[in-house]
Order: structure tokens, then C-alpha cells, then sequence
């Protein structure tokens, strides 16, 4: 990873959006069963939310800016090119990691395990 790459990466890390910290809390450290996450992986020219490379599963919590054509295109090309690489996305809206945290957690068990 070049410098530039990896000060982009770490800031990414420091400004993550509320629903990523509340769900970084539940995925850091292995307390998910013991599968490690990172947050702000990159593959291929992406940076994944939070991944686990084991299973190679990757976790993108979208809210409010995936909404268009366009970014719904984006994330749409990014996804793709992801599974072109071996990974598996799930992706979990901002929303119901607030009203539903538990059951989205639950759902990202079912991805590693499944």
C-alpha cells in the first residue's frame, strides 16, 4: 500500500459515520465469534467498510449519499469488482444498524457462517 493509500485509509478511519461506530464496537477485537474485522480494507481500488478477510466477507453500511442512480451505480461497480475479487458484500443501511443493531449483527453472523 503507498503512503498516500494507506494516510486515506486512516483517515477514513477517523471520520467514520455514526452507524459504522456503533457497528465497529460490535466487530472489533473478535468479539464476534472470534473472526477478526479491519475497518477501511482496500481492494482493488476501494477501501471496504469493515472486512474480514478469513471468510473473506466485506460489510458496507450505507446511509443517506447511496441513494441516486449514480451512487447506486457506484456501489453497484464496487461490489462487483469485489466479488470479482473473491469477496463476499453484504451491505446494511444506516438506519438499521440504529433501530435494529442486534439484528443486524445477526445478519453478518449469518454471512460468516454461512
Amino acid at each position: 500500500m503507498t503512503r498516500e493509500e494507506l494516510d486515506r485509509a486512516r483517515s477514513m478511519r477517523r471520520e467514520m459515520t455514526r452507524a459504522e461506530v456503533i457497528l465497529w464496537t460490535r466487530l472489533k477485537g473478535k468479539q464476534l465469534r472470534g473472526y477478526q474485522f479491519n475497518r477501511q480494507k482496500k481492494i482493488g481500488p476501494y477501501y471496504a467498510d469493515f472486512a474480514c478477510a478469513a471468510v473473506r466477507l466485506v460489510v458496507e453500511v450505507d446511509g443517506a449519499t447511496h441513494s441516486t442512480a449514480e451512487e447506486r451505480a457506484y456501489d453497484a461497480a464496487r461490489t462487483a469488482l469485489m466479488e470479482r475479487e473473491g469477496w463476499r458484500v453484504v451491505r446494511v443501511r444506516n438506519g438499521e444498524v440504529y433501530e435494529n443493531e442486534s439484528g443486524v449483527v445477526e445478519t453478518i453472523l449469518r454471512w460468516l457462517e454461512g
